[in-house]
């Protein structure tokens, strides 16, 4: 794989480019337009077989070879973020509160160089490339269970997916078998007091105070019902109630997320927040209405195509260093890929030595170092070179 290597250096520049240009014009879930159209057009000059509008807005691309081996597949995201950009860089986005902030941008232009390489390569290649471009990963329910409904994963034997990590260290590549990420689940709460005056507080019943005894005993949940040995997490993100100051407010509103691995763990808390919320409504005298929205299902990694991805990092010319991370809270819907085939969902380093302040995902200063594009185009030329042959 040392002539892809080259070859994707030779392109480097390209691949910048393709970043810049697509940050600039950044799209936000289900709203994407542009974006995938652009992908269409680069994967179809290519002279590539090309599927448009994959369960709704998604773009699948397949490179054939015409020789026996695997079907593999390589996805990307390519949707933004409702953020307004910050930084002062020459391509800064250009749409109003919208913004690349997690690095989907670099994961599109690493596709498709990564497409454009091998597909001049094709004769030395077999088995079967597919470039899976999807949309709206940043909002549930994300555009893969979609894509998998119109048939994105047909005849795939295997799946890889990568994210650009702006927290790790430039030249690192991490990786797990098993849980990676964890299911992201929300849940929205109205609790119905009594308003009154502020001088009054006996005729009321005062939705605050059962609001903040109700996220104070939300705290016991991970604490006392959890086993110690799993892992979740109950967070409260949002805590309304709009009044005047000498007013007792009529009603709470309150949203928040769940995180967990075991789905067993996911149904427990689920209940025991409705448990909670309902014993400290009936003390006070309060009423409530409950959401509870399941997110993406935790990612969980095979053990052999994460084992392939260890290797691949290993053997390639960058030169990576190759780690085990620990599991993160954090939710993706490549979850869903891995329940329909084996596959395996890694990080790569992306973190910026040339800044003072490393800004994380999600903010409206990120960015992240562009070789991080060229490393992960690395691994995956290396996965294809490992998997492609039966």
């Amino acid at each position: 794989m040392n002539q892809i290597y080259i070859e994707l250096q030779n392109h480097f520049e390209e691949m910048v480019a393709i970043r810049r240009y697509l940050h600039e014009r950044p799209e936000l879930s289900f709203e994407e337009v542009h974006t995938p159209s652009f992908i269409a057009k680069y994967h179809k000059e290519l002279g590539l077989q090309v599927r448009e509008q994959v369960g709704g807005r998604g773009v699948v691309a397949t490179l054939h070879t015409n020789k026996p081996g695997r079907t593999i597949a390589l996805r990307a995201d390519f949707d933004a973020l409702a953020i307004q950009e910050l930084n002062d860089v020459p391509y800064k986005s250009k749409n109003d509160g919208v913004m690349h902030a997690c690095g989907h941008d670099g994961h599109t232009a690493t596709l498709l160089v990564l497409a454009k390489v091998l597909t001049s390569i094709r004769e030395q290649l077999c088995g079967t490339i597919v470039f899976i471009h999807q949309h709206a990963e940043e909002l549930a329910p994300g555009g893969a269970i979609a894509m998998i409904e119109d048939g994105c994963l047909e005849g795939v034997d295997e799946i890889y997916g990568a994210h650009l990590w702006s927290p790790l260290a430039l030249n690192t590549v991490q990786y797990l078998a098993g849980p990676i990420m964890a299911a992201a689940d929300r849940f929205e709460i109205k609790i119905q007091g009594k308003g009154g005056h502020g001088a009054q507080p006996h005729e009321t019943v005062d939705a605050v105070v059962v609001g903040a005894r109700f996220v104070t005993q939300l705290q016991t949940i991970v604490a006392r019902t959890v086993d110690p040995l799993q892992s979740a997490v109950v967070s409260v993100g949002n805590f309304e109630a709009i009044n005047p100051f000498n007013v007792i407010a009529d009603h709470v509103n309150l949203q928040g997320t769940v995180r967990t691995f075991n789905e067993d763990v996911r149904q427990e808390v689920k209940k025991k927040i409705e448990q909670h919320l309902a014993g400290v409504c009936t003390a006070y005298g309060a009423s409530y209405d409950y959401l509870y929205v399941e997110g993406y299902p935790p990612v969980i990694n095979h053990e052999e195509q994460t084992e392939v991805v260890a290797e691949a990092a290993r053997k390639g010319m960058a030169n990576l260093n190759v780690e085990q991370c620990k599991p993160m809270m954090i939710g993706e819907d490549f979850a869903y890929y891995l329940q329909h085939v084996p596959g395996s969902f890694f990080f790569v380093g992306a973190k910026d030595s040339n800044v003072d302040i490393q800004y994380p995902h999600h903010h409206a200063r990120f960015n992240f170092d562009e070789k991080a594009m060229l490393h992960t185009a690395s691994i995956f030329s290396e996965i294809l070179a490992a998997r492609l042959y039966i």
